[in-house]
């Protein structure tokens, strides 16, 4: 019997069983290792994928927060929610499902349908043939699927709305017994949802069940036409063994390439519901180069509020502010009055920038506001609205909001506002955490921390809009001194509806459908016997039959 001479010159002089461990021991570690670096490729893989759908999240949130009110009243905030949750998490499965793969799959089509070509190029052609209609159906039904995806995601969006809607105002919906009602709704956009992740499911395994047919059908017709050359002698058993693994081999890497392909479709429709959201223009920008060379805007201790011949609308050619031209002085306390929708509130969103003037402009200081840093032009003016918000955490950072203020400061604040011996009463005092929205305090409470919130930045301008209209007695006498205290050597201006409050004020200004038709104290005003005049009647009137 002939001795068969060992293929590799590392095993010569070695025994048969000596070279068969040794190739054993070499297989282990190369399967060893290939499972170290395949765990390792695994990490990084969806490391990366974690780290890119963090910072597109980080992103998105910055953008979001940057955009002017007037998005936030037309965008529902559960669909905000879902572009950066759940949008964002659909991008990074792109990452995370091993797209890197699909590189790897193309190169092994590529590689079988070269190798088959030089076995045999009428079989190869066959194989080659029957991959075009199975292409021209995954791309098919890989459209259906992102169109299917894309309104699987807006009905998301729709159910995310009307949950954070139902949750914010459980209240109502429970005192005026809608629980009924608003199910049936939750349930109509639930089925809605429901039947587009069905067409999803769908053309995901359309793409699925035809490339197992086409497989088939591949298999059967290597075997039709390689056993006719077989009998024909034009190839051997041997090849048309080769064609039949071949065949399967070829339309494995392609169902492993569309099946990322339809998280790659969920990806796309991530990235395209993405952009449009980080497609929306900031409308309050500072300016690029600014004109403001003053400095510290707040160091410079004045208050004068000037609006020139401003007009502003929310909607084109709608009005509800029309050439508005007064000037308040430093350190005068003025109180903006009319009727409901006259444009009271506007002129403070006007002021606080929250929206752009249509027309005009708007000089604090004699300095235009579009030319002053936001950031800057909002710690100058100070603003207490009639509902307080605030945050889940503790009292000092809502008293703070993330700002470097020591906690003598905060106390100081506390004290000036009043709300200092109801904190110091609490259990962990300033360190006591607050739930959602404030909601373990009382209104007034809220209020009182609402107003430590501004006094620790010590604008020079007070705004308060409807402040306190909806407290009581006792708290509104608190804070009526906390008050006096701020108002001392500032510029104020107040939005109040119950005009008795208004009474020792400089100056008032009456609009009606947003224009200025009155304007000085209120002894003046009465004698006028205008706008200002009837509104006070009628109040005085109310609170008499009251």
């Amino acid at each position: 019997m002939l001795r068969q001479e060992p293929s590799w010159s590392f095993l010569k002089g070695l025994s048969f069983a000596q070279g068969l461990n040794i190739l054993i021991v070499l297989l282990l570690a190369t399967i060893f290792v290939r499972l170290i670096f395949s765990s390792i490729q695994g990490y990084l893989v969806q490391k990366v994928g974690q780290e890119i759908t963090a910072a597109v999240r980080e992103d998105l949130f910055a953008h979001v927060t940057s955009l002017s009110t007037r998005f936030f009243e037309r965008t529902p905030v559960g669909r905000l929610v879902t572009r950066i949750t759940s949008d964002v998490e659909a991008l990074g499965d792109v990452f995370a499902s091993g797209a890197i793969g699909v590189i790897g799959d193309f190169i092994s089509i590529l590689t079988i349908v070269i190798v088959i070509f030089m076995r045999q190029w009428q079989l190869a052609s066959m194989l080659l043939l029957m991959l075009v209609p199975v292409t021209a159906l995954i791309i098919y039904f890989q459209q259906q699927y992102r169109q299917a995806n894309y309104q699987a995601r807006e009905e998301l969006s729709k159910l995310n709305s009307m949950l954070q809607e139902n949750i914010a105002g459980i209240n109502v919906v429970q005192l005026f017994r809608r629980e009924r009602f608003n199910s049936e709704l939750f349930r109509s956009i639930n089925l809605r949802y429901r039947k587009e992740v069905d067409r999803t499911i769908f053309n995901d395994s359309a793409v699925s069940a035809t490339l197992e047919w086409i497989s088939l059908v591949a298999i059967a017709g290597v075997l039709l036409l390689g056993g006719s050359f077989v009998l024909d002698r034009r190839i051997d058993i041997a090849t048309l063994s080769e064609f039949i693994l071949f065949a399967q081999r070829l339309f494995n890497p392609l169902r492993q390439f569309a099946e990322k392909f339809t998280i790659f479709q969920a990806g796309f429709t991530a990235i395209e519901r993405i952009s449009e959201l980080m497609s929306e223009p900031i409308e309050i920008r500072d300016p690029v180069v600014s004109k403001y060379r003053n400095g510290n805007l707040s160091n410079r201790q004045s208050g004068e509020i000037r609006f020139e011949n401003v007009w502003f609308a929310y909607k084109e050619d709608e009005y509800v502010l029309q050439n508005l031209d007064f000037t308040i002085h430093p350190g005068e306390k003025v109180a903006l009055v009319g009727p409901t929708g006259a444009g009271k509130s506007s002129i403070i969103r006007l002021l606080c920038r929250l929206y752009e003037p249509t027309q005009g402009r708007i000089l604090v200081d004699g300095v235009d506001i579009r030319d002053i840093p936001q950031v800057e032009l909002r710690r100058y003016i100070g603003v207490i609205l009639q509902e307080s918000f605030l945050f889940a955490g503790d009292i000092k950072r809502n008293i703070t909001l993330g700002e470097n203020y020591s906690l003598e400061e905060v106390k100081e604040s506390a004290r000036l506002t009043n709300i200092d011996r109801f904190i110091e009463e609490l259990p962990q005092g300033y360190n006591t955490q607050l739930r959602e929205r404030g909601t373990n305090l009382s209104g007034g409470q809220k209020q009182l921390l609402a107003f430590a919130r501004v006094a620790i930045r010590n604008p020079q301008v007070l705004v308060l809009d409807e402040a306190t209209s909806s407290l009581d007695v006792a708290t509104e006498a608190l804070i009526q001194e906390a008050l006096d205290r701020l108002l001392i050597d500032r510029t104020a201006i107040i939005i109040a509806h119950r005009l008795s409050t208004i009474r020792n004020v400089d100056r008032i200004l009456v609009l009606k459908r947003g224009q200025l038709v009155e304007s000085g104290t209120h002894e003046a005003l009465l004698q006028q016997q205008g706008l200002y005049a009837s509104l006070y009647q009628l109040q005085m009137l109310e609170n008499f039959h009251v």
